[in-house]
């Protein structure tokens, strides 16, 4: 391979130091770049190999440094050929100036997504350094894993309710003289029950895909928390739970608080509800101020809310907040606390889960003082 033979590169240590400058003398750190960084001369030497780059192939800099391209990089395609002889980016096609990216392998098989820029001082001169991408493909298959989950959980979820619907509707049409008023009003209320689940899951589908794009957008109004957690255990009182279940304490004086009234009421909603649902014993919902580091300031509302069944296990509670965690008992979506997740920092605020004094489970979010911006 014409990158071999060309070297003029010198050797020892000085020597390895040069290129080191060269490549932080672009302007940028090329360590602090999420994707990994080759850069190599016009003899095929590399002159930057970034710390993404290390963690990526774990090559040392040190050992990739002046060595040749297809010696520190020995990259595969799928089909075990040798990438750089395939290519040939110094001895190759004048015209080229860049490989697209692909997948290619490392030593011992590991994936890479791989991308190449030839650079000419001038069209179809020689090739004066070659710019190569790396990136892992773990992060993509995660992002794919995710997807096809969400549309698995997504079509079984769907598929329930709406066969209901169609059921129901598809028999009352056929045989509506044949039932009962009761009858009919006991299927009725089903298919209402069915539409607002298929409702539900599409407003959490939407609030997913705005998250996920950072576009969740956050309306400012003063909220009067305690207002707000009273009203949802009003609900459940008027819903058959027994009043005694619920303990509301709040510490006063509270700082104003400046929040999206609706968003705030579906994180309430899905926090409480899952006290409800899967702890035991008495609910406890705490309203306090949260100290600023310096005296005499708060700088937000804390919520917290615990109940007294079994808890959260701890090897469970760095994925409560991830897509599809249920915990041990089945049902929902698993999609409700990575969305209050979301909401709480779109607020800016921060959300953390862990055991109650009681054994229970303990989620408390924290959001800070704000208010908008024509205000500010």
């Amino acid at each position: 391979m014409s990158v071999a033979g060309t070297s003029t590169a010198p050797e020892g240590r000085d020597a390895r130091r040069a290129p080191v400058s060269r490549c932080a003398g672009s302007g940028v750190d090329p360590d602090q770049l999420p994707d990994g960084l080759v850069v190599a001369d016009e003899h095929g030497r590399v002159t930057c190999f970034n710390a993404a780059a290390a963690r990526i192939t774990a090559v040392r800099p040190a050992d990739a440094l002046g060595q040749s391209l297809e010696k520190a990089l020995p990259l595969e395609d799928l089909e075990g050929r040798r990438w750089w002889q395939l290519t040939d980016p110094y001895g190759g096609l004048a015209i080229r100036v860049r490989q697209p990216e692909r997948n290619l392998l490392l030593p011992g098989g590991r994936e890479v997504l791989v991308s190449a820029r030839y650079v000419r001082d001038e069209p179809l001169g020689p090739v004066r350094s070659v710019v190569v991408s790396l990136r892992d493909t773990e992060a993509r298959r995660r992002t794919e894993r995710s997807h096809a989950e969400l549309i698995a959980t997504v079509a079984h979820e769907l598929r329930s309710p709406l066969t209901s619907v169609k059921g129901f509707t598809a028999t009352l049409l056929a045989k509506w003289e044949r039932f009962t008023d009761d009858q009919k009003r006991l299927m009725l209320e089903t298919v209402d029950a069915d539409a607002d689940r298929v409702t539900r899951l599409i407003a959490e589908l939407l609030d997913i895909s705005r998250i996920d794009s950072g576009r969740l957008e956050v309306r400012r109004q003063p909220v009067d928390i305690k207002a707000a957690v009273s009203r949802h255990i009003q609900a459940y009182v008027a819903a058959g739970q027994p009043a005694d279940r619920f303990l509301l304490r709040i510490e006063q004086p509270l700082p104003a608080l400046w929040a999206d009234p609706d968003k705030i009421d579906q994180v309430l909603s899905n926090l409480i509800e899952n006290a409800v649902r899967h702890g035991e014993g008495t609910v406890t919902i705490d309203v306090t101020p949260t100290p600023s580091p310096r005296e005499g300031e708060e700088i937000g509302t804390s919520v917290t809310v615990s109940d007294e069944g079994p808890g959260i296990p701890e090897e469970s509670m760095n994925r409560v907040f991830t897509r599809f965690w249920r915990g041990s008992k089945r049902g929902g979506t698993g999609l409700g606390l990575y969305i209050v997740k979301g909401i709480v920092e779109a607020h800016g605020g921060t959300i953390t889960v862990g055991r109650a004094a009681d054994g229970g489970a303990e989620f408390r979010f924290t959001l800070p003082v704000s208010a908008p911006a024509y205000l500010a």
